[in-house]
């Protein structure tokens, strides 16, 4: 049976605009870091994607080198959106990056012109598209000019390649300088997309979410939920099915210390007096900046992006709140 999206996708969802822009994106978007690798099941991804499209979340966040292999985050969303989603392309953002490694060589990485134009023909041609609706740039790059890096995006969008640039983890003040540098070029610039979450706020001290104001771009979180360490998965252990039980390379067992799961616990005792689970309690806290544009989800299964949903009628947290999140965490930065 043919795919038809819900007629009600939008009565829920809220949406800001990143930054200055006219582009508004939902409070919630789909992040395709991890589950939609060659190795992940084809039918869960399809599902999890429709269900996040029912539900309003019109963002699907892909980078040249999401897998594993490589590429292969592409290929699966493109095939997604090709079948079922092929109708609604005018309704959904796609957004992909390049700034790490793709190919052997000194071309296949970093932010060289030649390096992210050629990345960005191969992402279209894995996501069977004839533009992107964002094309980042994934990391700073010390060896190449800041100018060449942001030229190769100026040079993106005015192809028609891509509708918007973006960056990711940059800096406030490497952030600031390629926003004058786009807005000279007359190119459209609109996220900033960073790791942020109660145990991360790396951002914070450096100013980011001033630099976002003042240079009239937003910021999108990833990882806002610690690599899942902000939600119930470890209250009681550590599964085997979770990212720790798996042995993955992104979070490590060490990295659940006594200490941490304290935290943890104490931040589910606050969630739970706020009606929230701690997953909610995390992507709220998140969203309580206003330069936030969007959180980045990742997930495993369509119930993992239903039960995050709640957010949408979370309270907004009041001062008593957020010091004790501060006291807990001891603002680890």
């Amino acid at each position: 049976m043919a795919y038809m999206a819900s007629e009600t996708r939008y009565e829920g969802m809220s949406y800001r605009r990143c930054g200055e822009s006219g582009l508004k994106l939902p409070l919630l978007s789909l992040g395709l870091w991890h589950n939609f690798g060659a190795g992940d099941d084809y039918e869960t991804m399809k599902r999890m994607c429709l269900t996040a499209f029912d539900q309003g979340v019109t963002h699907f966040d892909a980078a040249n080198n999401y897998g594993p292999p490589a590429g292969s985050a592409e290929e699966n969303l493109g095939r997604i959106l090709r079948g079922e989603l092929a109708a609604y392309r005018d309704e959904i953002v796609v957004s992909t990056k390049a700034g790490y490694s793709m190919w052997p060589g000194p071309y296949g990485d970093h932010g060289s012109r030649k390096y992210m134009l050629a990345s960005l023909d191969q992402s279209l041609k894995r996501l069977g598209l004839p533009y992107v609706d964002i094309f980042y740039h994934h990391r700073m790059d010390p060896e190449t000019p800041l100018e060449e890096s942001m030229l190769a995006l100026e040079a993106a969008v005015r192809s028609g390649r891509a509708l918007y640039a973006g960056i990711s983890n940059y800096d406030a003040k490497t952030a600031l300088r390629a926003a004058a540098i786009l807005r000279e070029l007359r190119c459209p610039f609109v996220l900033d997309q960073v790791r942020y979450s109660i145990f991360d706020r790396h951002i914070e001290p450096d100013g980011l979410e001033q630099a976002a104001r003042e240079g009239g771009f937003g910021l999108i979180a990833f990882s806002p939920l610690a690599q899942g360490m902000l939600t119930d998965r470890y209250l009681n252990g550590v599964p085997q099915d979770s990212r720790i039980g798996k042995g993955g390379p992104f979070l490590k067992r060490e990295q659940l210390t006594e200490e941490r799961l304290g935290q943890i616990r104490a931040l589910n005792v606050l969630a739970q007096e706020r009606g929230q689970t701690l997953s909610e309690l995390a992507l709220s806290w998140v969203l309580r900046s206003g330069a936030v544009t969007s959180v980045l989800i990742g997930a495993s299964s369509p119930e993992q992006i239903l039960q995050n949903l709640g957010i949408l009628a979370a309270p907004a947290f009041s001062a008593e709140e957020l010091l004790r999140i501060d006291a807990i965490t001891g603002t680890i930065a």
